[in-house]
């Protein structure tokens, strides 16, 4: 029992220094951070400044694809695709075409929820959006989402088919019915079609939410 207080005194000192150690340091180097143009520009008094008028990045998330976040969380998509592009020095994510710079914790400032992943059993997606745009990016991925194999024939990424639904065709086809091939395996019978639901259009607007195309001081996109 006399060793009691000197216990409690080691836990209490061990989960200070962890605290200090992890929470801390990352608040004092990267809590300040804020959004900023893509390049800084020296005042009269030879400061750094922001241009007027300029769009600041990271951009703010919103709209169906912050709904699609959701998605793409309770999916757990999380378990098996990371969304941070390495240094050079670190791995060829950038050789890869996956982004075209390494990411920094600014990009990351406006997130509610950071998904820096554990484990790549898929690819990164960090950049996803910007390798896959508009609409052909939109058709790729429902068709993807409903069976990877349409797309990415050997993958071993699930189907999420229960995020769509099959249904007859009632006069023309609908306009935003997954167009897969009729001779494919995967086609829907002849007269139906296949229609995304809500979540599958948020989590498909989320992945096209998801783009590293801008520089920041610290962190150019080199040509």
């Amino acid at each position: 029992m006399k060793s009691l207080p000197l216990l409690f005194l080691g836990i209490f000192f061990m989960l200070a220094f962890s605290f200090t150690g992890i929470v801390l340091t990352s608040h004092v180097q990267f809590g300040a951070l804020e959004q900023t143009t893509e390049s800084l520009e020296a005042d009269e008094n030879g400061n750094l400044v922001m241009p007027e008028g300029e769009t600041l990045y990271p951009l703010i998330e919103g709209g169906l694809a912050l709904q699609g976040k959701e998605v793409y969380i309770s999916m757990g998509c999380i378990y098996c695709h990371s969304q941070q592009s390495r240094r050079e020095s670190f791995g060829a994510d950038v050789a890869r075409g996956w982004a075209q710079r390494a990411t920094v914790p600014r990009d990351y400032i406006s997130q509610s929820r950071v998904l820096l992943g554990t484990m790549r059993t898929g690819p990164d997606l960090v950049n996803v959006g910007g390798r896959l745009q508009g609409d052909g990016g939109r058709e790729w991925h429902h068709k993807h989402l409903y069976n990877p194999q349409i797309t990415s024939k050997g993958s071993n990424m699930p189907p999420f088919a229960f995020l769509y639904k099959v249904q007859a065709i009632d006069g023309a086809p609908s306009a935003d019915a997954v167009a897969i091939p009729a001779d494919s395996p995967y086609a829907p019978p002849a007269g139906y079609e296949i229609i995304p639901t809500r979540r599958a259009k948020a989590l498909v607007e989320y992945l096209l939410s998801l783009k590293i195309d801008y520089s920041l001081p610290e962190a150019p996109i080199l040509d």
